[in-house]
């Protein structure tokens, strides 16, 4: 492991942290519906303390990473992770004997400290390895990044289905784990060499310092078409996602229901994850073969046509009559999400200044964030009322305004 250079080295951590992700989240919903009783609308509103959170963080953190070290946020991050997890996993146990305060209220805390580790990690692993490799490198190191963390996630499926067979929170503890070695090994491993930390000057207080880099990634938006355009898709990518993301597992199994077999929910999720992440790793092997990166105007055309897919089976799967018509439309927009991942993180990467990257893309995820914490009430709350279909449905068509705009660079280029 000495001699890991730091494409190697990201390698290995994006493929622990998919091991990780994979791990907590294949049979997350299992953990929260059965054993800790949440509703649609606490499902929903789970994901919003922790977008509301990515919110208000992200900007301090990813000026952290520009200002001091890349290097330093992502390691902080991956022990917050690990100490938001663990907390996840024990909340069934501390609630016997009774606990001061309910399940739900923990659960809400370690939400909160998952999105305050997410923000120092989020940004600051790409800023980093964007700045150790050449810009023409970048490209393929994310295409074959998402190849790595699809085997990862295939890995983590298997022991997400296992661990929550002896107990849904087991996978929460495991996937903590996970981020707590992670953490030692970059603090011995990861190195920084391409960073160039910005001249202090003299008599500067630290958050002076801080916001001078925080009004120098604004400065990098506001003066970018581009860029703003990009944050304006994040912003109803994260409205559209939360939607689905929280809301499909429970869609399968209040309103589609799963054929009749000898066979738990945990291992049908496992089986579902498992054929996504398969075929996930097909497309993205032939999308980094049959695609260049460098060419904007293919790359646009890409993304356009991968949103027009995503909701496409979106809406799909709110209206799919059965459970095969459901699955082909998760199945599919599980490869199309995979695709669009690196397509849209190269593209993203090569249009920022080294210098500001880390805070030009926090403030990117906080749009993100913001889209999520504004849209995922209204389709939690649509859930509630009315029904999960009509949920998913609205989740769907928060693409559209996405359509437009790529709609709108292809024809600019």
């Amino acid at each position: 492991m000495q001699k890991f250079n730091a494409s190697q080295l990201y390698m290995f951590m994006v493929f622990m942290m998919s091991l990780a992700g994979s791990t907590i989240f294949t049979t997350y919903s299992i953990y929260y519906v059965t054993e800790l009783g949440l509703n649609p609308f606490q499902l929903v509103l789970v994901g919003t303390v922790l977008e509301i959170t990515v919110l208000v963080f992200e900007g301090i953190t990813g000026v952290v990473a520009d200002t001091y070290s890349r290097k330093l946020s992502v390691i902080i991050g991956m022990f917050v992770l690990g100490s938001a997890f663990v907390l996840e996993g024990c909340i069934v146990w501390m609630m016997h004997p009774a606990s001061m305060l309910p399940a739900f209220a923990w659960l809400l805390m370690s939400q909160m400290l998952y999105g305050i580790g997410w923000t120092f990690v989020s940004g600051a692993d790409t800023a980093w390895i964007v700045d150790e490799l050449d810009e023409e490198q970048t490209g393929a190191i994310f295409m074959r990044s998402k190849v790595f963390a699809l085997n990862a996630s295939l890995l983590g499926i298997a022991v997400s289905v296992g661990l929550s067979l002896l107990a849904p929170n087991m996978p929460f503890l495991a996937g903590g784990a996970v981020y707590f070695i992670l953490g030692l090994v970059l603090i011995r491993y990861m190195k920084e060499t391409g960073f160039i930390r910005r001249e202090r000057e003299p008599h500067t207080s630290p958050i002076r310092e801080l916001g001078k880099t925080w009004v120098s990634g604004v400065s990098v938006l506001r003066h970018h078409p581009l860029l703003l355009l990009l944050t304006v898709v994040t912003l109803f990518n994260g409205a559209a996602s939360e939607g689905y993301d929280r809301l499909w597992q429970i869609h399968l199994i209040d309103e589609i229901g799963f054929p009749d077999a000898p066979v738990s929910m945990a291992v049908w999720f496992g089986l579902i994850s498992a054929a996504a992440t398969m075929l996930g790793m097909l497309a993205v092997r032939f999308a980094g073969k049959r695609m260049d990166l460098l060419l904007e105007r293919k790359v646009s055309a890409a993304l356009f046509i991968l949103t027009c897919i995503r909701m496409g089976c979106i809406l799909l799967l709110a209206l799919a009559p059965n459970f095969t018509a459901a699955i082909f439309a998760v199945l599919l927009l599980g490869v199309a999400g995979s695709v669009s991942d690196p397509i849209y993180t190269t593209w993203l990467n090569s249009k920022l200044p080294s210098r500001n990257r880390a805070t030009v893309l926090s403030m990117i995820s906080q749009s993100d964030a913001l889209g999520q914490s504004a849209g995922g009430p209204v389709v939690g709350y649509i859930g509630s009322r009315f029904s999960i279909r009509a949920s998913i449905l609205a989740a769907g068509f928060l693409l559209l305004p996405i359509l437009a705009l790529f709609g709108k660079v292809m024809r600019k280029r």
